[in-house]
């Protein structure tokens, strides 16, 4: 008993040592950063006024309405394209099948988003595969604009958290007895009835766990918005960016980090009133 327990906190250790040192050190740092400005004399005072730059400056707010507007269509595209694939895996597929297609799900994150997003900078350009596959067959003469647009910035984007949306909706799929379609098909009811008030409500925590964890990973995502995006695509990411390494700012980049999980936690909060969703109760 004795030995086992000595084992268990001689791993916990290293785990709670590295959790505190890189990750809750460094974020209390700068959180107490983010109310600290220089006055006029040079002294640093504590101030609200790094957090009152966000609201003072149409900028910042106009572009984080616009990344949190961009965060919800995604979110909601990821549940559109993902959930006929998820039920076809988990209740119409054969299991000699769908562990082989869940498999072919999981590549995206083996590779990487760097080079995906750079993948899809190589389909997408103008003289890239989709391009040049279009002229071939004939529909356009000259290459159109797809790269460095907001299409091109959503399609990474959605490329890049389908996978966080499907497991989630995959998992809570699973559990669901086909008795129940084939009951209600029984009684006369329609395709549409039995998707609205049978698979949808019984599917709901796992869409509710897939959308927050996928709202989560766009709203904050860095990489594909600056390579795919436009120059009117500006992310909320990289205004924190700007401050933190452009304008050496760190104390409005600290505050506007702050910001971001705030009010993004509030978005999903609201979410979950709305939807009439338990937090407790998504993903079990």
């Amino acid at each position: 008993m004795r030995k086992s327990k000595f084992i268990f906190y001689l791993l916990l250790v290293p785990v709670l040592l590295w959790l505190i040192s890189l990750i809750v050190l460094p974020h209390i740092q700068l959180f107490i950063s983010s109310f600290v400005i220089e006055n006029d004399s040079g002294d640093k005072v504590f101030s609200f006024a790094n957090y009152l730059t966000f609201f003072s400056d149409e900028i910042y707010w106009r572009t984080f309405i616009n990344t949190a507007l961009y965060a919800i269509f995604i979110t909601f595209l990821a549940f559109v394209v993902t959930f006929p694939v998820a039920f076809y895996i988990t209740k119409i597929a054969s299991k000699k099948y769908s562990g082989f297609m869940t498999l072919l799900l999981l590549i995206p994150i083996w590779i990487g988003e760097l080079v995906t997003i750079y993948g899809w900078m190589i389909l997408l350009g103008d003289h890239g595969v989709v391009n040049n596959f279009l002229i071939y067959i004939g529909l356009i003469d000259t290459p159109i604009k797809l790269l460095y647009t907001d299409f091109s910035m959503s399609v990474g984007l959605l490329y890049m958290s389908m996978l966080f949306m499907i497991i989630p909706v995959m998992s809570t799929l699973e559990s669901l007895d086909n008795s129940l379609i084939e009951a209600a098909s029984d009684l006369g009811a329609s395709k549409w009835t039995i998707f609205t008030k049978i698979i949808i409500p019984y599917a709901m925590p796992g869409i509710t766990s897939g959308a927050i964890i996928v709202f989560m990973l766009v709203i904050g995502d860095y990489v594909a918005p600056n390579l795919l995006g436009g120059k009117s695509s500006l992310w909320f990411t990289e205004q924190i960016y700007n401050n933190f390494l452009a304008t050496f700012n760190w104390n409005v980049g600290a505050a506007f980090g702050f910001l971001l999980l705030f009010l993004s936690s509030v978005i999903v909060w609201v979410a979950l009133k709305l939807s009439g969703q338990k937090l407790e109760r998504v993903g079990s």
